[in-house]
């Protein structure tokens, strides 16, 4: 080939090249030009979870330790309000303390204390009366239906006549139930009130409370109310003989 045409035909090679070069450059830097001047998104603001929000999302208690802390005193003022408006424990379902029903000690020449319990029946008995119309002889035994309170329960069923005879009633106090009480009662053919008193209110009033127990005794009330004679403790068998044999002796001098 001539150099001319030789020539001619490089040149012209040389400048269909230069463009594809310029275009490939130009290809290669547009995106990065493009990402250069693109901003970068902002990732989103998140709330940095704390590990009380951890512990809360395990059990299922939104806020954790904080919102757990403001809950308990909720309820906690909650259970005092209740307590003061006559809750548990409250003024106005009765205080069952015994420092808030207990009576002052009672002696001789000491009356029956205004006090209601329960008879065998589940009936109400108000204290002051049972010796408000006649005398009254109030025996106490540890527990009903045992051998012991058992012997002394029929000595005052065998003599009951007599205190009838001298205007005396007669009442067995316990704390057993009156459903207890009430089984005895028929069991033993028992003729006389029983009284119960859980509490040992007017058990501990008497002097015969101690260490939760109940000793066995028995007061002799005249008519009116009046305490006049006691006997803590007593023997069972000694009881029903003493009690009546005192009330005779006060009857006829």
């Amino acid at each position: 080939m001539p150099r001319k045409a030789a020539a001619a035909v490089e040149g012209e090679l040389d400048a269909t090249a230069a463009p594809r070069r310029s275009a490939r450059v130009a290809a290669s830097s547009q995106p990065k030009t493009e990402l250069e001047g693109r901003a970068a998104p902002r990732p989103r603001a998140t709330k940095k979870r704390t590990v009380d929000d951890v512990k809360g999302a395990a059990t299922g208690e939104e806020g954790g330790e904080e919102d757990k802390g403001k809950a308990k005193k909720a309820k906690a003022d909650a259970t005092a309000t209740a307590e003061g408006e006559g809750g548990a424990g409250g003024a106005a379902s009765g205080d069952d303390s015994p420092a808030a029903e207990a009576l002052a000690p009672i002696d001789i020449g000491d009356t029956l204390p205004s006090l209601v319990l329960k008879n065998e029946e589940g009936n109400d008995l108000q204290v002051a009366d049972i010796a408000k119309e006649r005398g009254a002889v109030v025996f106490l035994v540890p527990k009903a239906d045992t051998p012991g309170c058992t012997t002394q329960a029929c000595g005052f069923r065998d003599v009951f006549s007599g205190f009838s005879e001298v205007g005396y009633a007669v009442y067995c106090l316990s704390a057993d139930s009156p459903s207890a009480q009430s089984k005895w009662q028929t069991k033993k053919n028992l003729p006389y009130s029983l009284i119960s008193d859980p509490k040992r209110i007017l058990i501990t009033a008497l002097g015969a409370g101690e260490g939760g127990k109940t000793k066995r005794s028995h007061f002799i009330f005249e008519k009116g109310g009046k305490l006049v004679d006691k006997k803590i403790p007593v023997k069972p068998v000694d009881s029903p003989k003493l009690a009546l044999e005192f009330i005779k002796g006060a009857t006829t001098s």
